[in-house]
């Protein structure tokens, strides 16, 4: 009966905070208890200082990723926290004179010829509407640890779907996470979920370490699961991995809004070679350089390039493609890896505290080696992804977006397709 008491005594103290919160009032929020362990529900910004700046800091920082919670859970001493948050968005989409065929604007699924005779398409979404769950702590012996989950809808038929999953702590990361391989906090503003083209991004699971050094360098290494897509024929199968993808980084930052990031990465890729009945490899590498930094309070700029050998699964755009190893046309049974880059340049203009235009070009490119394709064909040689937007913060967690997109898609035979797309957003965080 004391438990239920006390869960109704939240539900309503949450209920007034968001009640305070609405007329523009700061009221701390307490659940009164004379048991020592007894939680407190508070509003974030009357937790404990150093609670608030373990939770904001340590909050993923990719634009798509949610705010620090509203409210939270914390013991009487402040040591712990639990936050619950995330918001709900909805997406409309007019493509237009072309189509990209998928709720996100990928120009690589831009229709080949005789795919679809659509010119027009409408569609809708909210599927990455996003709830997490994040503790928060500060303990003697392990410092400050973080454990966070989240996840949209973006699974199939709309299903629920893990998109973050890991606990951290004295610098050590176990779980499912972006990859030290991209820069999250570099990625420029969009409505469009998936962003510019020649991005990298990559989800993965991992083991990884990172220490910051004088307040603005930081550097980490990780071991993450090896994930290989590829082309294959009837003598070439790709099945197990034998060895983790091993990702590297160092950050300078010179203030809170800007970095220099530099990356690698090394992929040992294992396939069945059918011809001679045995298994073998394909090594997979690749660079990273990415930045953004202000200049003056209105300006943001944003940059990135990479380049690399079968790291099609860390390419935005490409990684549809399934061009990790692919066969090698000179042995038969043998496999390659083919050459590719990407690399996009933006600019964020803050009109008002409250409103901001922002603009990227991007481009994803895939290189030909030891004659394949064989003959030109319709397959994937490179793609352009332009976006303009504009938002407007309606209030603290109210946000209100429209952007205009523009892809080309240019093959093997030098034919290029292109498709144009306006989307509409409101997004609501809670």
């Amino acid at each position: 009966m004391k438990l239920f008491l006390q869960g109704a005594a939240m539900l309503l103290a949450a209920g007034l905070a968001a009640n305070a919160h609405a007329q523009g009032k700061t009221q701390k929020v307490i659940i009164e208890d004379d048991d020592p362990n007894a939680i407190m529900l508070v509003t974030i910004d009357n937790a404990g200082d150093e609670i608030v700046k373990v939770m904001n800091e340590t909050q993923p920082q990719r634009f798509h990723d949610p705010k620090a919670p509203r409210f939270i859970l914390t013991d009487q001493k402040g040591r712990f926290a639990l936050g619950i948050g995330g918001y709900v968005k909805a997406t409309a989409e007019y493509d237009f004179n072309g189509i990209s065929d998928d709720v996100d604007f990928y120009p690589s699924l831009i229709p080949n010829r005789g795919q679809t005779n659509a010119r027009n398409q409408f569609q809708m979404d909210a599927t990455t509407s996003t709830v997490f769950l994040k503790l928060v702590g500060r303990t003697k012996n392990l410092g400050d640890f973080v454990v966070y989950t989240a996840g949209n809808f973006r699974g199939g038929d709309k299903v629920f779907e893990l998109q973050n999953a890991y606990a951290s702590f004295l610098g050590f990361t176990l779980g499912y996470d972006y990859s030290l391989f991209m820069d999250a906090a570099g990625a420029p503003p969009t409505i469009d979920y998936a962003g510019p083209a020649g991005m990298a991004f990559h989800r993965a699971t991992q083991f990884r370490y990172e220490h910051t050094f004088m307040n603005c360098l930081k550097a980490g290494v990780g071991v993450e699961m090896t994930v290989v897509d590829g082309i294959t024929n009837a003598n070439e199968h790709i099945g197990v991995q034998r060895a983790p993808s091993v990702p590297i980084y160092l950050q300078y930052n010179w203030n809170k809004a800007s970095h220099l990031r530099v990356a690698g990465i090394l992929r040992g890729m294992s396939y069945d070679n059918l011809s001679a009945d045995k298994m073998e490899s394909e090594t997979g590498w690749g660079i990273l350089a990415s930045t953004t930094f202000n200049l003056g309070k209105r300006v943001q700029l944003f940059g990135q390039g990479v380049y690399g050998k079968g790291i099609s699964q860390y390419m935005n755009d490409i990684s549809n493609l399934n061009v990790d190893i692919v066969p090698d046309p000179e042995k038969q049974g043998k496999m390659q890896v083919l050459p590719m880059m990407g690399w996009y340049a933006g600019m964020q203009y803050n009109i008002t505290r409250n409103l901001f235009v922002s603009g990227t070009y991007s481009q994803s490119r895939l290189y030909s080696e030891k004659d394949y394709p064989q003959t030109p064909s319709e397959q994937y040689r490179y793609g352009q992804y332009l976006v303009a937007n504009m938002f407007w913060n309606i209030t603290p967690n109210l946000q209100a977006g429209v952007e205009y997109l523009r892809g080309w898609r240019t093959d093997f035979d030098d034919i290029t397709r292109h498709a144009n797309r306006i989307n509409l957003s409101a997004q609501f965080n809670f």
